[in-house]
C-alpha cells in the first residue's frame, strides 16, 4: 500500500485565511511582538517568516532584536515592557536563547494570558489538568492535522517518540484529552520499535533523522513525522524514513509539507485567541 499523504501545506493555508477574517472582523488590531536574541541564521530566517505571515494576517508584528551578548536582566526588562504594553497580545521569545540565558527563567517571565508560543508554566499546568490555556503551537498543528484528515482519536493507541516541553509532552497530552491511550517513548525506552509497532497513530519528534524504519510501522496506522533535519548532503528529513513508512502507514505527513507550515499558523491563531481573550477580560 501506499500512504495517503496528510498535508500541512494547505490546511496552513485555510488557518492563516480564517485567521486574517477574524482579525478583520475585530474593532482594535492584534498586537505579536517576536524578540530575537543574536543572529542565528535559522532562527532570524524563521523570525522574518513569522513576521511576513502575521504582516499578511493583519496583525500588527514586531520584532525586538537584541545582540547576542545581551544579558538576563536586560532580556527580562524587556519583556516586562512588552508585558506593559496594552498594543500587545502576544509574546514570543524566540528558542534557543545563548548559553548564558536561562530560558526557564525567560519563559516564566512572559505573561500567561501573552505567552502564545504556551510555554509559561500556568499554560503547561492548564494543558496538564484539561483546562483551556494557551496550547504550544506545533502540539497543536499536529492535533488539527489528524482532525482535518479524518483521523479517529478516540480509543486509538498512541504512542510519542520524544518527551521534549516543546513537543513530545504536549502532544501526549493533548493526545490524552482526546481519549487515546498514550505512551511516550524515550531514548531510553526498550525495545522501541515494538513500542512503535503498536501505534495507531505515531508521533515521531526526537530529532533524529530517518530514525524511525518501515518495519517499525503498524499497517494502516497513521505516522506525523515532526522532524525537520538537513542532512550533509543538504537534503531535508525528518524523523521518519519516509518512503519506507509510506509503503506501511495509512497515512502519513512529508517533510518538508506536513506539519512545519502548521506551527505558524498556530501561532497566529494562537495570537488572535490570546487578544480576544484579553479584550474581554
Amino acid at each position: 500500500m501506499t500512504a495517503r499523504l496528510i498535508d500541512g501545506v494547505s490546511l496552513a493555508a485555510s488557518i492563516r485565511a480564517d485567521v486574517a477574517r477574524r482579525v478583520a472582523s475585530l474593532p482594535f488590531r492584534p498586537g505579536l511582538a517576536v524578540v530575537l536574541v543574536g543572529d542565528d541564521p535559522a532562527s532570524v530566517s524563521y523570525v522574518r517568516n513569522k513576521d511576513k505571515a502575521a504582516v499578511a494576517a493583519g496583525i500588527d508584528a514586531r520584532t525586538v532584536r537584541l545582540p547576542q551578548a545581551t544579558d538576563q536582566r536586560t532580556l527580562l526588562d524587556r519583556i516586562e515592557t512588552l508585558n506593559a504594553d496594552s498594543g500587545i497580545d502576544g509574546i514570543l521569545v524566540q528558542l534557543p536563547l545563548p548559553s548564558h540565558i536561562d530560558p526557564s527563567v525567560i519563559v516564566a517571565a512572559v505573561d500567561p494570558a501573552k505567552d502564545v508560543d504556551g510555554f509559561h508554566p500556568i499554560n503547561v499546568g492548564l494543558l496538564a489538568s484539561g483546562r483551556p490555556g494557551l496550547v504550544p503551537c506545533t502540539p497543536l498543528g499536529v492535533m488539527r492535522l489528524l482532525a482535518d484528515a479524518n483521523i479517529p482519536i478516540a480509543g486509538a493507541r498512541a504512542v510519542v517518540l520524544g518527551r521534549s516541553t516543546i513537543v513530545g509532552r504536549p502532544v501526549a497530552a493533548l493526545l490524552l484529552a482526546a481519549d487515546a491511550t498514550v505512551t511516550i517513548a524515550n531514548s531510553r525506552t526498550r525495545d522501541i520499535a515494538d513500542e512503535c509497532r503498536r501505534a495507531d497513530i505515531l508521533v515521531a519528534a526526537v530529532g533524529r533523522p530517518e530514525l524511525v524504519r518501515g518495519a517499525w510501522i503498524k499497517p494502516g496506522a497513521t505516522v506525523i513525522d515532526v522532524g525537520f533535519n538537513r542532512l550533509p548532503d543538504g537534503r531535508l528529513t525528518g524523523d521518519v524514513a519516509f518512503e519506507e513508512c509510506a509503503q506501511v502507514a495509512w497515512a502519513i505527513t512529508p517533510v518538508p509539507g506536513g506539519v512545519g507550515p502548521m506551527t505558524i499558523a498556530c501561532l497566529l491563531e494562537n495570537t488572535v485567541t490570546a487578544s480576544e481573550r484579553r479584550r474581554r477580560a
